[in-house]
């Protein structure tokens, strides 16, 4: 290259080389700084030229930044409660369809930050109190992306005639998903276990209106860590499955003083699996509790008795 094209080079290198992608020289020898050669122009490479040396070694590793706390110690957001590592809705699930146009609102449900208030404002449906009413959100689960969240709300009917293919969607669509039994059996922790209902703060296990009630309107109906209804109301899908269960029992006494019903005895040979429900429902009577546990619904059937809960 001449010594023109060459101080040329230095002069651009100096002013504009760091910023731009490529020095691109011309026919007749001039030189510019482009993000891209022209078709008719050549590439010079600044560091064959001695313009700019080759790259550096790598520095050192800077220090770790602060880990923050333990999943354990976390704040979880305000529809929900700690429970070990996790955060377990406060509340059995009210199931919205939401307007896509209504993004701030579906943040909110997202967060855990969504009232009744702001669903009604926002033109939310609520579904699943009065039948099966998800469509085109279906049994299995399709057409459910983005469609139906699940909301932890107190003071509302929870949500019931769903599928654990849809209650699961429900949950992901919130950011949530459903429990294993594992964490639903560590979250109930201190919910009573029910020897009957006085129809007021009790669980919600038998007497009339031998229906479901609202969230959290049965205040002595609460575990340890803060999460109600967990025995009877609606009984609650979590995310395990088993063989199929065709046989009921109950717990030994000396668990279950109260005899808490398991159903999880023998396994079909044909047909779905089955789809872990919990707590027991509004009419069980003793046979509700901490420790009910049913293996003999597949995931994909549906009644008016069972509902669910998400965790995060």
């Amino acid at each position: 290259m001449t010594p023109t094209i060459l101080a040329l080079v230095t002069l651009l290198t100096a002013s504009t080389v760091a910023d731009a992608a490529v020095l691109c020289a011309s026919k007749k020898g001039a030189v510019f700084v482009r993000d891209a050669c022209k078709k008719k122009e050549r590439a010079i490479d600044p560091v064959a030229l001695g313009l700019q040396g080759p790259p550096g070694l790598q520095g050192q590793q800077g220090p770790k930044g602060d880990p923050g706390l333990p999943a354990w110690e976390r704040p979880c957001p305000p529809d929900s409660v700690r429970s070990g590592d996790i955060c377990m809705d406060t509340y059995e699930a009210s199931v919205w369809r939401i307007p896509p146009s209504a993004t701030t609102l579906v943040q909110a449900a997202r967060n855990g930050t969504a009232t009744l208030a702001d669903l009604v404002a926002g033109g939310a449906t609520p579904l699943g109190v009065t039948g099966d009413t998800y469509a085109p959100c279906a049994d299995s689960g399709q057409n459910c992306t983005d469609d139906i969240y699940a909301v932890s709300l107190p003071g509302v009917l929870p949500s019931a005639n769903i599928t654990w293919f849809q209650a699961q969607a429900a949950c992901e669509n919130a950011r949530k998903r459903l429990p294993s039994n594992a964490e639903w059996q560590a979250a109930v922790i201190g919910t009573p276990d029910p020897g009957g209902d006085n129809e007021a703060t009790d669980c919600n296990t038998f007497g009339p209106p031998y229906a479901v009630t609202v969230t959290g309107s049965r205040s002595n109906c609460v575990s340890a860590r803060g999460a109600f209804d967990m025995v009877g109301n609606l009984s609650e899908w979590v995310a395990d499955w088993v063989p199929r269960s065709g046989v009921c029992g109950t717990w030994d006494v000396g668990v279950s003083p109260t005899g808490d019903d398991q159903c999880l005895v023998g396994a079909a040979a044909t047909g779905e699996p089955g789809a872990l429900l919990r707590g027991g429902i509004f009419n069980d009577g003793t046979d509700a509790g901490p420790l009910t546990v049913g293996g003999d619904y597949g995931p994909s059937l549906y009644s008016g008795a069972s509902g669910f809960r998400c965790a995060r």
